[in-house]
């Protein structure tokens, strides 16, 4: 009957005492005839449907190679993607780890170990990296292959084909040079990207030839994504293609191009910053010592604006001290031992400088070392540990701090943080210990369990310290375990102490404890030899 399945809906919102059904008498007995009429109505609808067209059936599944984890380690993988941080308030975490936090730890060793993710772990390892962007890299990477194939099928996966070089393509192989340039002349942005960071990674020439023949009719956007792929493998053989880039349309472009040459340190750009950067700064031997005197530019000409030097200074600095800072950045350090009488870095940043330029000057240098990876001028700018303020004449804040610490090897970094926290303590710490290479070596771990030792001995509460202790959870050797015991009871909390603090404190190294423990528990488990699940 025309609209008559709508009909019978809008009885039944109604009720049939306000509506009877259509063909139905009112009464105690409508409801009944209403439900036999909808009944009825449904076969008459599924009868008259026509058969559609089957759809196509999916691919498998794509074959996952890697051996499957150890049983005890898939166990782990569950209780690890189910928990749910507590939802008590306050700052007390209790004693209990936080599992979710440990993901990443897990993920990184598993990768390491080479395992495949279990197929029923998927979907609840996809739905923990679209919430957490810190963990996309290595669940991607530990999911493998499947994880590409169901994030086709889910839209809320969909963020692992973004985040998967050409959002999950099948690049040529090195040899298959005939699809290689079909790919680069016909494919997506994103397979291309994928396509010249692969090739780039392999062969930087052939990636930098690649990227040759279509240059010129480029995007700028896309030039500028393009051109940042070649910091990978950068070397001699890439300075005519971006010293031709510094004359580019576009500003971004060019002050890339310039970046990338000033970090050759023998390339024609460095030479010429070289040059003005030594005619701005020089020693003057006529003062009671030897003392560093800044003349800065008086202008930003055209042929420095086409090396990447940025006319226009930020809202509140200096427009000369602003280019200088760009000129001393991108010269070669190498510049500044010959013209500043054949001193080691060391001896030119311990030399004073003169009118208040010191600050500017020195924080150019430590840019420089960062973008050259120079570790001699980097020790220099950081100077000792246990100099006052621990940063050295160089370091102008934390941030350039951890920036420099980043050119050093992991040992020397470690053992500089440790040198620091031993002097200053935690306070400033923080931003310190994120560059050092995980698990802590032993003297950085022993400073900072003592630093925290000596905070709870103050009588303060330890909710200062929290990034600190999270940090000391994921970060400290789980061996030191045993070494905390002495620090889980409740001390004897001295008469200015914050009231209760002592029991935070017992609980805090309960938790870090505990947590060190189930980290050794997790590499065991996927050391285990055990049968595979």
């Amino acid at each position: 009957m025309p609209g008559g399945w709508e009909e019978l809906v809008t009885s039944a919102l109604l009720g049939t005492e306000r509506r009877t059904p259509p063909g139905c008498e009112p009464g105690p007995n409508a409801p009944v005839a209403l439900l036999d009429a909808a009944a009825l109505e449904t076969v008459r609808r599924r009868a008259g449907l026509r058969p559609a067209q089957a759809a196509e059936r999916l691919e498998p599944a794509p074959r996952d190679p890697r051996p499957p984890l150890p049983s005890a380690a898939a166990r782990r993988l569950t209780m690890l993607l189910t928990d749910r941080p507590g939802s008590a308030g306050g700052s007390r975490r209790g004693t209990a780890p936080d599992l979710m936090e440990l993901l990443p730890q897990w993920l990184a060793m598993a990768n390491a170990s080479g395992f495949a993710a279990p197929a029923e772990a998927l979907p609840a390892l996809l739905d923990a990296a679209r919430g957490r962007t810190d963990l996309r890299a290595a669940a991607l990477a530990f999911a493998g292959p499947r994880a590409l194939w169901l994030a086709r099928l889910n839209p809320e996966w969909r963020f692992a084909l973004r985040s998967t070089p050409g959002g999950g393509t099948t690049l040529p192989s090195p040899e298959e040079s005939v699809k290689t340039h079909r790919l680069w002349q016909e494919g997506l942005f994103a397979e291309r990207v994928a396509l010249l960071s692969s090739i780039r990674s392999r062969e930087p020439a052939a990636a930098r030839e690649l990227l040759a023949t279509t240059w010129a009719t480029e995007r700028a956007e896309d030039r500028l994504m393009f051109l940042d792929s070649l910091r990978t493998g950068l070397g001699p053989g890439d300075e005519p293609f971006l010293e031709a880039a510094l004359a580019d349309r576009s500003r971004n472009v060019r002050a890339t191009a310039a970046e990338l040459l000033s970090a050759l340190p023998g390339s024609a750009l460095a030479a010429r910053m070289a040059v003005r950067a030594s005619a701005c700064v020089a020693v003057d031997h006529t003062r009671d010592r030897p003392t560093i005197v800044v003349e800065a530019p008086h202008e930003c000409d055209a042929d420095m604006e086409r090396d990447g030097v940025v006319p226009k200074a930020p809202t509140g600095r200096g427009e000369r001290s602003w280019w200088l800072g760009q000129l001393v950045e991108a010269a070669p350090l190498g510049t500044w031992g010959p013209r500043l009488g054949g001193r080691t870095p060391a001896e030119i940043v311990e030399l004073p400088v003169a009118d208040d330029w010191q600050s500017e000057l020195h924080a150019a240098w430590c840019r420089a070392a960062v973008r050259q990876r120079n570790a001699e001028w980097a020790r220099a700018l950081l100077g000792a540990p246990t100099a006052p303020e621990a940063g050295g004449p160089g370091a102008v804040s934390l941030a350039e701090r951890a920036k420099l610490l980043g050119t050093l090897d992991a040992a020397e970094r470690a053992g500089w943080v440790a040198g620091f926290i031993a002097t200053h303590g935690l306070s400033e710490a923080f931003q310190l210990l994120g560059v050092c290479a995980v698990p802590w070596s032993e003297p950085l771990g022993r400073a900072v369990v003592d630093a925290l030792e000596i905070a709870r001995d103050a009588g303060s509460y330890p909710w200062s310290f929290s990034g600190v202790m999270g940090l000391a959870e994921r970060c400290l050797d789980p061996s030191e375990a045993d070494r905390l015991n002495g620090l889980l009871a409740i001390p004897d909390e001295p008469e200015d102490a914050s009231p209760g603090a002592g029991g935070y404190w017992a609980e805090a190294f309960q938790r870090l404890v505990t947590t060190l423990r189930l980290r050794a528990a997790m590499a065991d488990e996927l050391n285990a030899t055990q049968n595979p699940t």
